[in-house]
């Protein structure tokens, strides 16, 4: 390719300094950006009143309109040609393009030999600055660059390249290698058009979910520095690693790669996320080192009606966010998913069916069915059977009404159990015959076996085979291990439910995760163990009538009457017709479960 030659008068104002002398200006990360007139000895030669005041009107449009939305600074203009610095790739390169489509506009009326056509160029550099100019080899780069463009055009280097967005900031077309005038080395380039304009590509479109997928979608945007020292830039990358590692355990969301939220740093566009990764919610914050502490500032918006739910502040140790355990990132995920997951119940509760999103209706469904009150289970069902509706042939939905009805004989709803129960077992059915290989559906059918007592080698299986499918669905593991606590051996009980707690850290029923695992502890005779678990659940749901009656059990067993008695004082008042006849009518065979009844008996509850 040859080799261009600079714009003759920048050429002397872009030369290096010596870095050597003494009191060198401050060395800054910018991005620079050269523009040039193309032809202008010509122009200027030809009318030079009309090309200076039209050139006057390019640079009073840059100033008023074009600056104060795409923040940089004009560090000089020499009549045809001007350099600019900017913090933001992608505010650099959107003032380009929209400085082509000024001059396109305000000229396209001459003929061809008469418009000002302008050429631009840009590179991400370190350079030092003082408040009338701008030193270093970058600067004289994006001005070589710039003279690779053709009229009309912009370029890029490969480091503004790495900083921008192909099809959202621009589209991109790989120019090669190219080499300069007194550069050491070939320069990868790129030429920059406005995006839907090159005919080279087109604007990505927003991905189209599996209609499978009814989940909510959150994009975690990596956080921004509020440091200007380099060596940061990395930790708004963890904390968005961390938070999505842990947000995609729960399965209660569908959450985007960061591999495609980079894309968005810094960026507080909602509408743009939300078509490019159909996210209907975003997380995204910046970041402050002061020492050996981060300052991490969190916000979490919901798209379609771009609203900040929630947002918070954080401070820790900057070496925690190393560790694999970090309580910072745990504790910023788990406060944000608990967030969306409230404010989309709370719709759930008060908005009529029709006006709520599919997601909102399985999310609030869900969470409404582990409540105690009649009210929420009832909502709950309505919800459920709202989304059975929409998408009849989907399996997920079908497989949470499934889990309703186990639930409604769990929380002594039920007249009668083994009924309902065969009612869960049905739609169990209908779900795996919409989708065999459904992890939760194939849990739940396999956790209503465990409770009726029949069938139990075919239970063993089903939950066994949803392991397989999915080694990371803890809901398959909670029922595996209940199936070992209810019929197995302890040892496999309290190894696959302390599994389902590993897996499920952010989970909003986490206090029914804990009931089971007590559960196994109890099996297992490990006591004290039961009983913490059993206070841990209760803490997140004081009214959960399986963790009181683990509680009573551990708490007899242990030789604890007053405290056993007291728990089911609590308990005969949320459940008033409880008896150890009804407590019995499923599951009566299982030796954990008659150790349950006579602790129950021996705590006050009738026979």
């Amino acid at each position: 390719m040859q080799t261009p030659k600079p714009p003759d008068h920048l050429r002397s104002s872009l030369e290096t300094t010596d870095t050597a002398s003494v009191g060198l200006p401050l060395r800054l990360n910018k991005v620079v950006l050269v523009i040039d007139l193309v032809e202008s000895v010509r122009l200027m030669a030809a009318n030079e009143a009309r090309v200076v005041e039209a050139w006057r009107q390019f640079l009073a449009h840059v100033d008023h309109t074009l600056l104060p939305r795409l923040p940089g600074r004009i560090v000089k203009s020499l009549g045809d040609g001007l350099l600019a610095e900017f913090d933001n790739a992608s505010h650099a390169l959107a003032l380009a393009l929209a400085a082509h489509r000024y001059m396109h506009r305000t000229h396209e009326h001459l003929p061809p030999g008469e418009r000002l056509q302008l050429r631009a160029g840009l590179h991400a550099t370190h350079l030092y600055e003082e408040a009338r100019d701008v030193f270093g080899s970058g600067v004289n780069l994006a001005a070589r660059v710039a003279g690779l463009a053709q009229p009309g055009q912009t370029v890029v280097t490969a480091e503004v390249r790495d900083l921008i967005v192909d099809g959202l900031d621009a589209e991109l077309e790989d120019m090669g290698e190219c080499y300069l005038k007194h550069w050491p080395e070939p320069v990868r380039t790129w030429r920059a058009w406005a995006a839907g304009t090159s005919g080279q590509g087109r604007v990505p479109q927003a991905p189209v979910l599996p209609p499978e997928d009814l989940r909510p979608t959150i994009a975690v945007v990596p956080f921004t520095s509020r440091s200007t020292s380099p060596e940061y830039e990395v930790v708004g990358d963890i904390i968005a690693d961390g938070v999505i590692n842990q947000m995609s355990r729960t399965g209660l969301m569908r959450v985007i790669s960061r591999l495609s939220t980079t894309a968005f740093r810094g960026r507080a566009d909602l509408p743009t996320i939300s078509a490019q990764l159909s996210a209907g919610f975003v997380l995204s914050g910046s970041y402050s080192v002061l020492g050996d502490r981060v300052i991490i500032t969190a916000e979490l918006a919901e798209v379609r009606r771009q609203d900040v739910i929630w947002t918070d502040r954080l401070v820790g140790p900057l070496e925690d966010l190393l560790q694999l355990q970090s309580q910072l990132i745990a504790a910023l995920a788990d406060a944000s998913s608990q967030a969306l997951i409230q404010s989309t119940v709370q719709r759930a509760q008060v908005l009529p069916v029709p006006q709520l999103e599919s997601h909102a209706l399985l999310l609030g469904g869900i969470n409404l069915m582990h409540r105690s009150t009649v009210r929420d289970l009832d909502r709950s069902r309505e919800l459920l059977e709202a989304v059975c509706e929409r998408h009849g042939r989907v399996a997920t939905p079908w497989a949470w009404v499934a889990k309703w009805h186990i639930l409604n004989v769990v929380q002594g709803r039920s007249g009668d159990a083994a009924t309902e129960f065969r009612t869960a077992i049905d739609i169990a059915d209908r779900a795996l015959d919409l989708e065999p290989t459904s992890s939760l559906a194939l849990a739940i059918k396999g956790h209503v076996q465990c409770h009726l007592g029949t069938r139990l080698d075919e239970s063993r299986e089903l939950l066994l085979q949803a392991t397989e499918i999915n080694p990371n669905d803890h809901t398959a593991w909670l029922y595996a291990g209940f199936w070992s606590t209810m019929w197995g051996n302890p040892v496999d009980a309290v190894r696959e439910s302390e599994k389902a707690l590993e897996l499920s850290p952010l989970d909003p029923q986490r206090f029914f995760i804990e009931m089971l695992v007590a559960h196994s502890y109890l099996h297992a005779h490990q006591l004290d163990k039961a009983i913490a678990m059993c206070k841990q659940s209760l803490r997140r749901n004081r009214y959960y009538l399986g963790s009181i009656r683990a509680l009573i059990t551990a708490q007899v067993e242990s030789g604890d009457m007053v405290a056993a008695r007291e728990s089911c004082s609590l308990l005969q008042s949320l459940q008033p017709d409880l008896t150890i006849t009804r407590f019995l009518q499923y599951g009566d065979k299982s030796d954990l479960r008659r150790r349950a009844a006579a602790a129950l008996a021996m705590a006050g509850v009738p026979q």
